[in-house]
């Protein structure tokens, strides 16, 4: 029963965080999505519905291990380059519904320091 609700809300903020954002091709938006062993990112063109560019730390060829926190950011600053090569400098910052905190907030920060603006 805990879960179920805790789901729910998850949802629900999902929702309502995606409500209010909408990513275009001169700004797309910055998505979030983190499980327990990985985290990705994508750029999407919510006018087209494409991803422009997506990163994972499955792609990432790093020998960081059980850092789950470095690795997340490693993957911002990968889909922050991902980004120049499109020739975008603006995003906008989708947390998929999970708090600004942990890997989440190490995924924007890597992608902040990789040259892309919130």
């Amino acid at each position: 029963m805990n879960i179920i609700k805790k789901k729910e809300k998850q949802y629900r903020r999902r929702y309502r965080v995606r409500a209010k954002i909408f990513g275009t091709k001169e700004r797309p938006r910055l998505s979030v999505f983190r499980s327990n062993k990985h985290i990705f990112a994508q750029l999407i063109d919510d006018d087209k519905k494409k991803t422009l560019a997506s990163a994972s730390d499955l792609k990432l060829k790093s020998k960081i291990k059980n850092q789950k926190s470095k690795i997340a950011y490693e993957v911002g600053k990968l889909i922050a380059e991902k980004a120049k090569d499109l020739k975008v400098e603006k995003v906008i910052f989708d947390r998929g519904g999970y708090k600004y905190h942990g890997r989440v907030k190490e995924v924007a920060k890597g992608a902040i320091d990789g040259g892309l603006k919130f």
